[in-house]
């Protein structure tokens, strides 16, 4: 089969790789007819993390089930699928409260360099029966992908940031998981979001549903907004230095800051005084996909929450390097990408 790698040299191909085999009885092989590349694959290109032998990377797909182990009850071949990014064991306390995160075995990511990548022809999914869910009615490709990751995870991050209702909201960063809490809050309750980014065709997106746009670093412009309060939530869907100083200067006191971005793995200088001073709450997760589905699935079949416009292009999955190469640009062209197998 295909599969999209990174070398040592912090170089994207796409190689051939041996089919992948069922994962144990409890396992599932699916083929991918759409995946996504998500923010956080970028740190492999980015130097954020080392790496010594390629890597199959990717954690976003939707597909079909092609075969099944022995103790697989509701999935069989020829199922239309979407693959949670996080994986758990299934059978765990931590794993039946749908929040693959807290499996006590410990959660794995696809694309991680322990599971397969699911920028492929083929996925190995262990666990099938927690992993996988068969498409809902009135969902397209889109949102499933979606639902695999970056909607759930700024659906998480909006849940964690205890907006109030009527409330001001701040998101830094606004790729795809950013346009995803954006929306998120809003659907929770806020009266006000600020948009956060350097690209001007993500703030412009941003505004189109209804955010505020701000260039970064805002919290001084957030203040001035604010009456010199700051914000009762920050949400940090970048996960840098600069972005996490500019969250905590853009919170009012005793307000909550939720962050999602993925840091590198440098320590990052936490003012704890500060925080502790001010009565912050800090909250940082990977989101609970499992968890966020039934949530967002009505939400979306409802017409409630929107997802359009996050997508901004498909590319077959020989043209990968050309689709991370305008992902690591952060182009103004292209927010999100699908790769089709």
């Amino acid at each position: 089969m295909r599969a999209v790698v990174v070398d040592s040299e912090r170089q994207i191909q796409v190689a051939t790789r041996p089919d992948p085999v069922l994962p144990g009885p409890d396992g599932a092989i699916v083929e991918v007819t759409a995946t996504a590349i998500c923010g956080s694959d970028l740190h492999f290109l980015e130097g954020h993390y080392p790496i010594d032998q390629p890597v199959s990377i990717g954690h976003e797909a939707v597909g079909v089930v092609v075969e099944t182990g022995s103790e697989v009850t509701g999935f069989r071949a020829g199922d239309r699928v979407l693959v949670s990014s996080v994986s758990g064991c299934g059978r765990c306390a931590g794993c039946h409260t749908q929040d693959p995160v807290k499996c006590v075995r410990g959660p794995q990511i696809f694309g991680s360099g322990l599971l397969g990548g699911a920028q492929a022809d083929l996925l190995a999914v262990p666990a099938a029966d927690f992993q996988l869910l068969a498409i809902p009615e009135g969902i397209d490709t889109e949102q499933a992908l979606l639902l695999t990751d970056n909607l759930a995870t700024g659906w998480a991050a909006a849940k964690r940031a205890d907006i109030p209702v009527g409330g001001t909201v701040v998101v830094i960063g606004a790729g795809a998981v950013g346009q995803c809490a954006i929306r998120s809050a809003f659907v929770l309750g806020a009266a006000t979001v600020f948009a956060v980014d350097p690209v001007e065709a993500r703030r412009m997106r941003a505004a189109a549903v209804g955010a505020r746009v701000v260039e970064a670093p805002a919290s001084q412009t957030i203040l001035d907004a604010t009456a010199g309060l700051g914000a009762d939530s920050v949400i940090d869907a970048v996960g840098t230095d600069a972005s996490l100083d500019d969250a905590l200067a853009s919170i009012r006191t005793g307000g909550t800051l939720s962050v999602v971005g993925v840091h590198d793995l440098a320590p990052y200088p936490l003012p704890a005084l500060v925080c502790l001073l001010r009565s912050l709450t800090i909250r940082m997760t990977t989101a609970p996909v499992q968890q966020t589905w039934p949530e967002l699935i009505p939400l979306l079949q409802a017409g409630r929450l929107r997802v359009d416009g996050i997508f901004t292009g498909a590319l077959p999955l020989d043209d990968a390097a050309q689709a991370y190469a305008a992902a690591v640009a952060r182009s103004a062209e292209q927010l999100k990408v699908q790769l089709i197998p």
